[in-house]
């Protein structure tokens, strides 16, 4: 197992630039075009593309969660250490806030700023659950029965696909909703509304974790 120390940078850098391009993406995609349809399809193409390479890179150091509702799956599942989780979750929440501030500078913005946009309503929480939820379900898949080399592309495909086709365009992410209130830009979201989100984040786990337990096979505990 990877020593402690160098697990916890891997998962603060692996955070640290996706939410660089996650919410650089939607900086850009504001300045070039303001058809938001075409904002969106930008923001979700740049973030899965650094998602998938970042996850090849950093998977073999730390598993490459970047995500705490990830790193609880897998404690409860006994892929994760609980002694690591407290460490992992605060790295990521890190990570995350210090990508959005490369993020807001390298396009002169203020390293950090609230942002005023509203996310909210029960469409949009149940949307974050079934995102949360089919991620963790994925992330089970791959992570037994030697799958981890599916690893990038199936979870950049399912985030992909819920950025369009969730109420809520998939954060799916807790670290991601702390760190994206400090961007008052297409990928931010108001304070008010973070704790309801990461409410349905950590809903999501426990239907992911039970879908897991009905649908996917896990070799580790039948041999």
């Amino acid at each position: 197992m990877t020593p402690l120390p160098r697990a916890l940078a891997a998962e603060a850098v692996g955070t640290a630039g996706l939410l660089a391009a996650v919410v650089g993406s939607g900086i850009m995609a504001e300045r070039l075009t303001d058809d938001v349809g075409v904002q969106l399809l930008a923001n979700a193409v740049a973030s899965v593309a650094a998602l998938a390479v970042l996850i090849a890179v950093i998977a073999p150091v730390s598993g490459a969660h970047f995500n705490p509702a990830v790193s609880l799956a897998q404690a409860v599942r006994r892929d994760l250490p609980w002694s690591r989780l407290p460490g992992y979750a605060v790295a990521q929440v890190v990570g995350g806030v210090v990508g959005v501030v490369v993020a807001n500078v390298m396009y002169d913005l203020a390293p950090l700023h609230l942002s005023d946009k509203p996310r909210t309503g029960v469409g949009q929480w149940i949307g974050e659950i079934v995102a949360t939820a089919g991620l963790v379900l994925v992330v089970g898949h791959v992570s037994r029965g030697g799958r981890g080399d599916r690893a990038p592309w199936l979870v950049a495909a399912w985030i992909l696909a819920a950025y369009w086709f969730t109420s809520s365009t998939s954060f799916a992410n807790p670290a991601v909703t702390i760190a994206r209130m400090f961007s008052d830009t297409f990928a931010g979201i108001a304070p008010g509304d973070v704790l309801p989100f990461v409410l349905a984040q950590v809903t999501g786990v426990a239907i992911g974790l039970a879908g897991i337990r009905l649908l996917v096979d896990t070799p580790k505990e039948e041999s």
